[in-house]
């Protein structure tokens, strides 16, 4: 049974504020953290933020103008699959799956930088590892990138190629212009933006009922007075 006490909390607009956000933010960090296990990732969705794979000619990869051209554009969004190395498809596009690993020998203020590009070559280093030889879609380059040898050793990277241990999954999907949101969020000033967006939603919501309220103490009560019948006589 509901108490007294519960039904009249219920009833506060500040209440109902609050389980409102508490909702969801469960609602999204349990849809995030349940396709990591679904999809068997830490990284389930990204956002493009460069043209490498796009093969538009003579035009800007911008996302917007050309979203359904192949292959991948800034501002996609991304789903990314966890994969066995061993069943990664390599090949020159479209046979090659699209993979996206860490970067090799990343950059220390960049430590978790993440690569998208196509698997155009696989082999299997006599560590037992995978390595694959990727290229961006819209290079001219033919023999594909040449990655710097990690500082971790040849487990990581070697010959120019990326081992399976920086690999982080596969491509499945892209749905064109939700990543330009992602990629807004990444901005130094779209933080102050969504959190100033956040105070006028939350005053506003606190602000309106308190007029309401005030306004309707303001009023005169109207007079309780039953209003007299009047008789008709029928002569």
């Amino acid at each position: 049974m509901v108490s007294d006490t519960t039904k009249r909390l219920w009833k506060k607009d500040y209440v109902q504020t609050a389980v409102m956000i508490i909702v969801i933010l469960v609602v999204v960090f349990g849809l995030w953290f349940g396709s990591q296990t679904v999809l068997g990732t830490q990284y389930p969705a990204l956002a493009v933020a460069s043209g490498s794979m796009c093969k538009v000619q003579f035009m800007s990869c911008d996302g917007w103008s050309h979203p359904f051209e192949r292959t991948l554009h800034t501002g996609d969004l991304i789903i990314i699959q966890g994969v066995n190395p061993n069943e990664v498809k390599s090949g020159q596009d479209p046979e090659g799956d699209i993979i996206v690993f860490h970067k090799p020998n990343a950059s220390p203020d960049f430590p978790d930088e993440l690569i998208v590009h196509r698997a155009i070559e696989k082999v299997t280093g006599d560590n037992g590892l995978v390595y694959f030889r990727t290229k961006g879609d819209g290079s001219s380059n033919s023999y594909g990138d040449i990655w710097n040898q990690d500082w971790r050793g040849t487990n990581y990277s070697s010959n120019g190629m990326v081992s399976d241990k920086l690999l982080v999954g596969k491509v499945v999907m892209r749905i064109p212009w939700i990543g330009h949101l992602a990629l807004f969020m990444r901005e130094s000033s779209a933080i102050y933006i969504v959190v100033i967006l956040i105070l006028i939603l939350v005053a506003i919501e606190f602000a309106v009922p308190m007029i309401r309220n005030r306004k309707a103490e303001s009023q005169p009560e109207e007079s309780q007075e039953t209003p007299s019948e009047t008789l008709y006589f029928i002569v």
